[in-house]
Formats: C-alpha cells, structure tokens, sequence
C-alpha cells in the first residue's frame, strides 16, 4: 500500500510540475521576420505544412523537459535530505 502512494505522489508531483512549468513558460504567438522564416524553413525541411504546429510541439518538448528536470531535482534533494536526517 505504501509503494501504491509513493508511486501516485510521484505521478501527481511530475504533473503538477508539467502544469506549472506550462504555465510560467508561455507560448509565444508572436514572431519577427526571421523568427518567421526560420519556423517556415524547419517546417518545410521536415515536410510539416504549418509552422505553428512545429512551434507548438518544440514548445511542449520544452516544457517536457523543464518538468523531467524539476522532478529530477526534487528526487535528488528528497533522498539526500531523507538520508541525512536517518543517520
């Protein structure tokens, strides 16, 4: 039972994670003429036909991997904090 909550809260912290790092990392609507080219040419490049899909999916990689590195922190501090107060 106790593995069966440890795993649940690890699943809700990862999540809760993802949401805020969506959150204070906005997805910007707006581009300059270059960013605008560029976003054009790697969509074209990877045979996508709107830029803003590519931008929303490089986007949520991101967040993705903001949160797997939140979550891996938080684990590391949990397990050396939890350590040092056993000794």
């Amino acid at each position: 039972m106790a593995t069966l909550v440890r795993r649940l809260f690890k699943v809700v912290l990862f999540i809760g994670l993802f949401l805020i790092s969506v959150r204070y990392i906005p997805l910007s609507n707006k581009w300059t003429a270059s960013e605008a080219r560029a976003w054009w040419r790697a969509s074209d490049w990877l045979g996508i036909e709107d830029p803003s899909d590519l931008y929303f999916v490089v986007w949520l990689t991101i967040e993705l991997i903001v949160a797997v590195l939140a979550y891996v922190v938080i684990i590391r501090l949990w397990r050396h904090c939890r350590g040092k107060r056993q000794r």
